[in-house]
């Protein structure tokens, strides 16, 4: 099947034509309602003065104006050049399958748009502390860790602090004092987290340590375990707490997230279930659906 190509002098035509837009739309005159209400046109199909005015940007220069106007009609021309090549020289068979599939996905569109509104009206998003014990216990097997996670706190000294073992005798007691104390100097720290009660992935403490590695991990993340690390940038000292390895089951702490995104998620799709039920339910009463017998 040979394919008409668009012929040069229409591309030539339509830089000229845009050229003309261009100097039209940089004197300012874009949006005076006395002018026509398109600013092109190809075939019977026009571009409409509006449809291009809600995408500039308030406060856009008339230059940078000028420049986005042409593309665009430059990107629209050509978009509508190509369709009618293609409603020609395409067979019907195919128009007519892209027919059903752009006839498919409006609908699917359409639906999606309000059975998502839908849920954001009337659909329950609180996840009970009960309901998440509760999922936790049944599927705990399958909440098996993929990666190293620990508790730790930990701080980044600059290079040339003075008080060193000072801190690393307080941040190994923690106790209340210790705490005040390291409170009362954290503005001299690079960085800092006393927050020892949250478990954190290795990838993410690897991320806020750089000198510690996924080659020494294993060594220095060890429960109860004191490190010490250094690099260009500074001192990191930590203390771990608690680990849990590879294959340990995930404390609920650590996946809550995942668990109520997986309840909100069942949630959804039970309300859906229930709403398309409704909906063909109350059609059949209404008489608005049918199903026909259908013949042997």
């Amino acid at each position: 099947m040979k394919l008409n190509i668009i012929p040069l002098r229409y591309l030539v035509r339509c830089s000229a034509i845009m050229g003309f837009v261009t100097l039209f739309v940089g004197c300012g005159s874009f949006l005076t309602k006395d002018e026509p209400g398109f600013l092109a046109r190809v075939g019977e199909n026009y571009l409409y003065r509006d449809d291009v005015a809600k995408l500039l940007a308030k406060g856009i220069s008339k230059e940078d104006s000028a420049s986005f106007v042409t593309n665009y009609i430059n990107n629209w021309a050509s978009k509508q050049l190509l369709l009618d090549k293609a409603k020609i020289n395409l067979p019907e068979e195919k128009l007519a399958e892209y027919d059903e599939l752009v006839a498919d996905y409006r609908i699917d569109l359409y639906t999606r748009a309000y059975k998502e509104a839908l849920v954001q009206q009337g659909g329950d998003t609180v996840i009970s502390s009960s309901q998440l014990n509760g999922f936790y216990e049944r599927e705990k097997e399958n909440f098996k860790l993929k990666e190293k996670i620990v508790k730790l706190r930990f701080v980044e000294l600059p290079k040339q602090f003075l008080n060193q073992d000072a801190v690393i005798s307080k941040l190994k007691r923690f106790k209340k004092n210790d705490i005040a104390y390291l409170d009362s100097i954290g503005v001299q720290f690079k960085k800092l987290n006393f927050n020892d009660s949250i478990w954190v992935s290795a990838t993410r403490i690897i991320q806020e340590i750089p000198p510690l590695t996924f080659e020494n991990a294993n060594k220095h993340l060890k429960k109860s375990q004191f490190f010490e690390l250094e690099d260009a940038n500074g001192v990191y000292l930590a203390k771990v707490t608690d680990v849990l390895d590879v294959n340990d089951v995930a404390p609920l702490s650590f996946i809550e997230p995942t668990i109520k995104q997986v309840l909100l998620s069942r949630r959804k799709l039970d309300y859906l279930r229930k709403l398309e039920t409704e909906i063909i339910d109350e059609a059949i009463k209404e008489k608005e659906f049918e199903v026909y017998e259908q013949g042997e």
